[in-house]
């Protein structure tokens, strides 16, 4: 029996989800090399690494912040990647392990990857 939905959201935020889990059932961070998890939604964009062991968040930003800027473009996507990767190197984290969290590889995450990348993390 197939699942009715009520609208496209409803369907998109289920699809997501199920890619999500498939990813992240694969994917752990520890503490020597941490996972940089990135959410998106239509305002904003954040990223974090976390360390899976323990449960904890070691290194975050957004586009919430005051130095990154408001809106939810390829912009501030590089702001947010370099931003991170710059406070990653302050607590000497170089290694991460990539989560792109059920979104395609494209657009602002894909910015975000490549800032992250040339400010000096290795995925």
């Amino acid at each position: 029996m197939a699942i009715k939905y009520r609208n496209k959201t409803a369907k998109r935020r289920v699809s997501r989800f199920k890619k999500k889990m498939r990813i992240r059932k694969d994917i752990t961070g520890t503490t020597e090399r941490p996972r940089l998890s990135i959410f998106k939604s239509l305002s904003h964009i954040a990223a974090q690494l976390i360390d899976d062991t323990v449960g904890r968040t070691l290194v975050a930003c957004s586009t919430v912040e005051k130095e990154v800027g408001g809106c939810s473009d390829k912009e501030s996507a590089k702001k947010v990647g370099a931003l991170l990767a710059k406070r990653a190197k302050e607590k000497s984290i170089s290694n991460v392990v990539f989560d792109r969290n059920g979104y395609r590889y494209h657009g602002k995450i894909k910015e975000l990857a490549d800032s992250a990348r040339a400010a000096g993390l290795k995925f």
